[in-house]
C-alpha cells in the first residue's frame, strides 16, 4: 500500500523539522503532503530546507513530497481539505506537526486495514496499553465530554473523537463534502464516518501532551465550537 500522510502546519518552527524527519524515517512507503497554513514564524523557511534536503538525498520510504504554502490562514480543517485534492495513496493518515503523537506508530495503526479489512481507523489516547503520560484533569474531562457527546449524536461508540490520528481509505475521505475550516474538522470527520456502512476500528496510541507555553493552540472557545460542530454535522444530512 501507498500511504498518504497529510500534515497541516501553522507556526510550528520548534517541532516541524523533527516531526517531518520522523515521518520520513518510518519504514512504510508513503507520500507526504504538507500544508503550511500561512505561518508567520520560521516554518516556511524550515519546510523549504526540508524539501531541498530531500531532493539532494532522497529517502527510501518517501515516494513523493509536496509542500503547499497557503496565502491566508484558514485553519486545520481548510488545510486538510486543500491536501485531499493532492493525494494518491491507498490510505490517508492525518498527522499534526506538534510532536504530541508518534509517527513510528503508523504500522500498528495500519494493521486493522491489513488484518481486518478496516475502512477507517482512529488512534485512541484513552485506550490503555502499558505506560502513558498523565493528562491534566481538565483536559481529560473536556476530551471525554466531547467524545461522549459525539457518541450520543453519531450512534457509534469510540473512546477518542478529538484524536489527531484518523486514517481513511482514500475513496472514503474524498467522498466526504467537508466544510470545516478549523478544529471543527475533528467532529465533522467523525460524524461523516458514522453515517456510512464502513468498518471502523480503534488502536491505542501514545500521547505526549504539550501546554500553551509550548505552542498549544486549542483553547476553551474551541471546545464550545466543537460542541456546536458535533450537533451540526450529526444532525445534517
Amino acid at each position: 500500500m501507498l500511504i498518504s500522510v497529510i500534515i497541516p502546519v501553522y507556526n510550528e518552527e520548534r517541532t516541524v523539522e523533527k516531526l517531518v524527519q520522523t515521518v520520513f524515517a518510518v519504514p512504510i512507503k508513503k507520500e507526504v503532503i504538507i500544508v503550511n497554513d500561512n505561518s508567520t514564524d520560521g516554518t516556511k523557511s524550515i519546510l523549504d530546507g526540508i524539501e531541498k534536503k530531500l531532493k539532494e538525498k532522497p529517502s527510501l520510504y518517501v515516494k513523493g513530497l509536496e509542500i503547499i504554502h497557503k496565502e491566508t490562514n484558514e485553519g486545520k480543517g481548510a488545510a486538510i481539505r486543500t491536501a485531499l485534492s493532492h493525494i494518491s495513496g491507498d490510505i490517508v493518515i492525518i498527522q499534526d506537526a506538534d510532536l504530541e503523537t508518534d509517527p513510528y506508530e503508523y504500522p500498528k495503526l495500519l494493521e486493522p486495514f491489513e488484518k481486518y479489512g478496516a475502512d477507517i481507523v482512529f488512534g485512541s489516547r484513552f485506550q490503555m496499553t502499558g505506560t502513558r503520560r498523565v493528562f491534566r484533569t481538565h483536559r481529560y474531562l473536556t476530551n471525554r465530554f466531547l467524545t461522549m457527546l459525539s457518541n450520543i449524536f453519531s450512534g457509534i461508540y469510540i473512546t477518542d473523537m478529538e484524536t489527531c490520528y484518523k486514517l481513511f481509505r482514500r475513496d472514503i475521505i474524498q467522498s466526504f463534502k467537508l466544510k470545516s475550516k478549523r478544529f471543527g474538522i475533528e467532529p465533522e470527520l467523525t460524524a461523516k464516518a458514522a453515517k456510512g456502512p464502513w468498518k471502523i476500528y480503534e488502536v491505542p496510541i501514545t500521547y505526549n501532551p504539550r501546554d500553551r507555553s509550548a505552542g498549544k493552540k486549542i483553547n476553551w472557545w474551541d471546545g464550545v465550537k466543537a460542541v456546536l460542530a458535533i450537533i451540526r454535522f450529526n444532525l445534517s444530512r
